[in-house]
């Protein structure tokens, strides 16, 4: 299991951002702070959401690399188990008492194969995508030279237009040589339309939702007619779960993004055309304002090495006086017109996108009522092999 973290050793401003009772105005500066509120009202909705639906959640862990957040979806949220996108990510949840994993992604390199199929040694049961015949062979001669056993899921293109096998016929051949390779079990799809996700309108996510949702459905009514059972259709995200949950098809959710939030994320619409609500923002930046020496902009200590910009700048969370308009490597735009803020004064800022931010991180500091109660590693940073 996880061990404790204990701080004895450990030094404020060095080793750590903060200690457990610190008030939030005395965390060190940039660091990821999670709203401990907020994240555990994310998970219960999520895990309401599931149970109505009659769908398992299965969390996916490479958005937050954190095997203490992904035991508190297990626990709390009742997650069945947790994706990873990465073997050396699977890794690290493995032998930290996580006893489910996906791996939503295929394992061509043959050393990864290797450390893969090792994985059920640990206690954990192990999954893993294809969408090639080849992998077929490579993950059953593997899976047999350590003795262990492997359960695979054939992987659609759903429409997202990465990776996938095309539905129908293409996915049963496949799914057909799952169930004849040695050391494989044939489990079921992987049917993620990751294109949707953050698709604004309502009506159009939901179209393109649909149309993903045909082509999985057609693709299991084809595996029972020859007499394969599909025990399992997982995919589904943040922005389509209600769609895929209640589809009749899914069975499975591998929502991530959910737990924390982005602005992102925060920017698709509801059916009534306003921001999806279910679901508060839980991870936030916080910076401290560093320069004010013009008049109308402040500085903040938050640029590029603490936040991936790839799906725009971060918001400035609670406050619409001001605006972070700009980066660099080190340094944070925030516009001020009213000179509202001053040096030392802190910000949370939603990142763009949380996923690569959280990657960029050593810990979260859990802040509950205003201060400091837990820090949590962020435990598989850097894995990305």
């Amino acid at each position: 299991m996880n061990t404790p973290i204990t701080f004895d050793n450990l030094e404020v401003g060095y080793d750590i951002p903060a200690l457990p009772g610190m008030p939030e105005s005395e965390i060190q500066t940039p660091c990821l702070v999670v709203d401990l509120d907020a994240l555990e009202r994310n998970i219960a909705r999520m895990r309401e959401f599931c149970s109505g639906a009659g769908v398992r959640h299965r969390a996916h862990a490479k958005m937050h690399k954190s095997v203490d957040v992904a035991l508190y979806q297990i626990k709390l949220g009742k997650a069945c188990g947790v994706c990873c996108q990465k073997v050396s990510e699977a890794e690290v949840f493995a032998r930290s008492g996580v006893r489910d994993i996906l791996v939503s992604n295929e394992v061509r390199d043959p050393l990864k194969i290797d450390r893969l199929v090792q994985l059920p040694r640990l206690g954990t049961r192990t999954a893993v995508c294809i969408d090639d015949s080849e992998n077929v062979a490579d993950l059953s001669g593997a899976a047999v030279r350590h003795g262990t056993e492997i359960e695979v899921l054939v992987e659609i293109d759903c429409g997202g237009n990465r990776c996938g096998v095309a539905s129908g016929k293409p996915a049963v051949d496949l799914a057909k040589a799952v169930a004849r390779a040695p050391n494989l079990v044939f489990a079921g799809l992987q049917a993620y339309q990751g294109a949707a996700q953050q698709v604004h309108d309502y009506a159009e996510r939901k179209a393109m939702a649909d149309k993903a949702i045909s082509r999985v459905r057609e693709t299991v009514d084809m595996l029972k007619a020859e007499g394969l059972a599909c025990n399992t259709v997982s995919g589904g995200g943040t922005g389509t779960y209600h769609f895929d949950g209640n589809s009749g098809v899914y069975n499975e959710l591998q929502c991530g993004s959910y737990a924390f939030m982005d602005a992102a994320y925060k920017r698709i619409k509801d059916k009534n055309g306003n921001p999806i609500s279910e679901f508060a923002n839980a991870l936030f930046i916080l910076c401290s304002v560093m320069s004010h020496a013009k008049a109308d902009k402040a500085i903040v200590d938050a640029g590029l090495k603490v936040q991936s910009v790839d799906s725009g700048l971060p918001v400035v969370f609670g406050r619409d006086d001001v605006e972070y308009i700009k980066c660099s490597d080190e340094h944070g735009a925030v516009a001020d017109p009213n000179g509202a803020l001053k040096v030392g004064d802190k910000l949370r800022l939603v990142p763009g996108h949380c996923d690569p931010t959280c990657n960029l991180h050593d810990w979260y500091v859990g802040v509950r009522g205003g201060r400091v109660q837990t820090l949590w590693p962020v435990s598989a940073r850097g894995k990305i092999y």
